[in-house]
Formats: structure tokens, sequence, C-alpha cells
């Protein structure tokens, strides 16, 4: 298991790069205790989109695959969520089978979609535009739901405005189950994100990883060397997409509420600017760039949203003109030189006793 977190596909290894996850990780658990527990919850908001990154970073940054349908399938698991909660009547019963049942809507438009793209050889330019393609469809379609006919069972859609109504994440327990709000629902984002990340990195490190590299490198060539090429990319289309689901699922718990602006092209391009920005190759770059980039985000809509989004581009435009690697990955490969090279520097010969 310890070969395989500190494999060859991901960055940081060793005591000095453990020991700091350890205490960037106590220091997360600790902020509730000096927070109020509104603006914990609220913080949590951060830790939701994270979880669709990690999946890009998989497709696209080990596999070559770019997908713009993260927010497709963010949509398609929020929106499930909502409907299951609330025809089920919400509660654990509702809110539990709607976490289930969006993580497997999400899964299955995967592999239905993924199959028809990857054994029609559709890849390269053409499977962004696919997956753009059909983000921007399920958007436009879920804006025009507004009148009360567009209702599944108690579940209205209600078009721009968003389908309200359904309870946050509820765990079976007394007195009504165990509601993920604030303070707690920001512990289940930490121990998600945590686990999530190091069953990500010992997958990237693992044969099935190293397969995805060499699809990236050169699809032929791994293809003539015996490896069911599709395969792999359908695979890892199916799990990068359901990690978007899942963050579409966190999202319609945190807020009570999903619309179709949280799908559409600005939010679909979302992804693409952080998994870059930070270094697509990477999961450790893609987790730390992608927080930092909400967080700074987040803090420009206060002032101007317009603002923040032309930020955001420039941000993508600079990346790929001078850092095609991503900020994030680049400043930890040079960290890495850097100590290397004091590690080899010789050490001055101790002085001669007298």
């Amino acid at each position: 298991m310890l070969k395989l977190l500190e494999g060859p596909q991901t960055m940081g290894r060793g005591p000095a790069f453990w020991g700091a996850a350890g205490v960037v990780l106590l220091a997360a658990l600790a902020y509730p205790m000096f927070a109020d527990p509104y603006d914990v919850g609220n913080f949590g908001y951060f830790f939701v989109w994270i979880f669709m990154a990690l999946g890009l970073c998989m497709m696209w940054g080990l596999c070559g695959m770019l997908s713009f349908g993260q927010t497709f399938f963010f949509g398609l698991a929020g929106y499930g969520y909502g409907v299951i909660a609330i025809d089920l009547g919400n509660g654990p019963l509702g809110t539990m089978a709607g976490l289930v049942g969006g993580l497997v809507l999400a899964a299955v438009a995967a592999a239905v979609l993924g199959y028809f793209m990857i054994y029609g050889r559709i890849n390269g330019v053409f499977f962004g535009i696919v997956t753009l393609s059909v983000t921007l469809a399920l958007a436009y379609f879920l804006g025009q739901t507004a009148g009360p006919e567009w209702a599944i069972g108690k579940a209205r859609l209600n078009g721009f405005n968003g389908m309200q109504g359904m309870d946050p994440l509820t765990f079976p327990g007394p007195d009504g189950g165990i509601v993920l709000e604030e303070t707690l629902f920001y512990y289940v984002l930490i121990l998600g994100l945590a686990v999530a990340y190091l069953l990500l990195r010992m997958l990237a490190n693992s044969r099935f990883g190293n397969v995805l590299v060499a699809i990236r490198e050169d699809a032929e060539r791994a293809e003539l060397l015996g490896y069911d090429v599709r395969r792999y990319q359908l695979a890892v289309f199916v799990l990068g997409s359901t990690l978007a689901g899942l963050s579409g699922v966190l999202y319609t718990s945190w807020g009570q509420f999903i619309t179709p602006s949280s799908i559409g092209l600005p939010a679909a391009s979302m992804p693409i600017i952080w998994v870059a920005f930070s270094g697509r190759t990477d999961l450790t770059a893609t987790l730390v760039g992608t927080f930092l980039l909400l967080l700074g985000f987040q803090s420009l809509t206060i002032y101007s949203q317009e603002t923040a989004l032309v930020l955001m581009g420039a941000l993508l435009m600079a990346t790929v003109l001078f850092v095609p690697r991503g900020f994030v990955l680049g400043i930890g490969d040079l960290l890495a030189r850097l100590a290397m090279r004091r590690r080899r520097e010789p050490r001055p010969a101790a002085a001669a006793e007298v």
C-alpha cells in the first residue's frame, strides 16, 4: 500500500510530504473550533467541488481525455438527488436514497455516453465538443421547465429558478436522523476528500494508472502492447463522471437547491480552469490548486462576478501560454529540485582536532 501511495504518478513523497499533509489536515480539523458554525458550513462549499476536479484530473491528466461534461453529470446527480429525496418524503430514507440514486444515475449516464463516444472512436478535440454539447443541451432543457407540468412526482423542476424543497443529507439516527449541516457537513467533507484522495492516489500509481498514462502518451502503442485501450478509457470516464456526480449531490444537499446555471457554459469551463491551473497530471496539485482558486474566485465574486470570470479566463490563458504543466505542479517541481540539490551539495569537512 505504501508503494502505491508514493508511486511515480503522483507528486510528494517521504516523511516531509506526509508530515506537511498531516499538519494541513489537523489545521482543517481544528478550524471549526475557532469559527462560527454558519461560516464553517459555507467554508465546506469549497470542498464540494474538489471531487469533480479530482475526477477530471484522472480523465484528462492521466488518460488524456479532455471532457467538458463534468457539470453534465454534476447536474444529473444533483437533480436526481432532489427528485428522489422529495418524492420519498425527505428525511433519512429520502436523502440516502437520493445520494445513491444520484450517483447511480451519473454512473449509468457516463457508461452509456462514454460507450458510444469511446467505441465510436470519438477522441481528441471532438471528445470535448460532444461532452460540451450534451452539457449545454441539458442546461438549456432544464431552463425551459418552468411550468407546473414539468414535475417528476412531487418534485417540480422550476426552470431557471431551480429545484428546491429537498432536505440536506440525513443519516439514520434518533430524533429524525443526523442532519449533515454546518460543522458536521464540513467534517464529513474533510473525511470524504481525504479518503477519495488517498484511494485515487493509489489507483494512479497502480497498474491501472500506469496503463492510463501509457494511453495518454501513445494510445496506438498501448493497444499494440495488448491493452484494451477503450475499456480503460471507459472505466476512467465513468469514475471521473461519478465523482462529478458526487459533487452535484453534495452541492444540492449543501444549498438545498440546484439551478441550470450550475450546469451551463461558464460552470462547465470552471473545472478545466481549476485542473489546468493546478497541474492536470497530478492529484495533489489539483486538490491544492482547486481549493485556492475556489477561495479566490468566491472572494472576487462578492465584489463583481464578471470581473472574477474575466480573471479566471486570463488565468487559463496565462497557464496555457507560460506554464502548460500548471502553476501548482510547477512550484512543487521547483521545490523538489531545490531539496534534491541541497541534499547533493557536499557538506563542509569538519575541522581537524588540534
